[in-house]
């Protein structure tokens, strides 16, 4: 597959995202229960097109990053948090959770961001493998926070630093 195309979502992604949302669900990475009609917007007052990053191939849309502020206090202003990553299973393993990755980092810097942080399912193995592999490192585990299908799961948070290397 060729590298994927990022840019920022737009309204006319709304039905899109919302239906890669959908038929990407997951217990594997969600704690939410899986999304029964009528469904909910994909936009809404929290998150709109300006907090996402989309991969396209050949013009369809594969994947989407959700980047957010964790909190809405002035003290934590310098800190990004990846609220959402999700990619098509046709287009997993070629590269587009690591593109996006990449993309969100500067967009992070370019919004002032020193900080980026996640939360990650402790069971999620692959997308663990993929942050490590992308920077990030486990900053604390929140043992057996859900009960997901009967299991409890640990909650796992992750960051990696903004900041410009030193002399710059």
């Amino acid at each position: 597959m060729p590298v994927p195309f990022i840019r920022h979502a737009t309204l006319g992604d709304e039905e899109t995202l919302g239906r890669l949302d959908r038929v990407t669900w997951s217990p594997l990475h969600s704690v939410q229960p899986r999304p029964q009609p009528p469904y909910e917007p994909f936009y809404n007052e929290r998150f709109g097109p300006r907090d996402h990053l989309v991969a396209e191939f050949d013009g369809e849309v594969v994947g989407y990053i959700r980047l957010a502020r964790p909190t809405p206090l002035v003290c934590n202003a310098h800190v990004r948090q990846i609220q959402g990553l999700v990619v098509a299973e046709r287009a997993r393993g070629a590269g587009v959770g690591r593109a996006l990755l990449r993309a969100v980092r500067e967009e992070a810097r370019n919004q002032g961001a020193r900080r980026l942080t996640l939360r990650v399912l402790g069971h999620n193995t692959p997308a663990r493998k993929l942050y490590e592999a992308e920077g990030f490192v486990v900053e604390g585990i929140l043992p057996g926070e859900f009960l997901l299908e009967g299991e409890y799961v640990d909650d796992v948070l992750m960051g990696c630093s903004l900041a410009p290397p030193a002399g710059q």
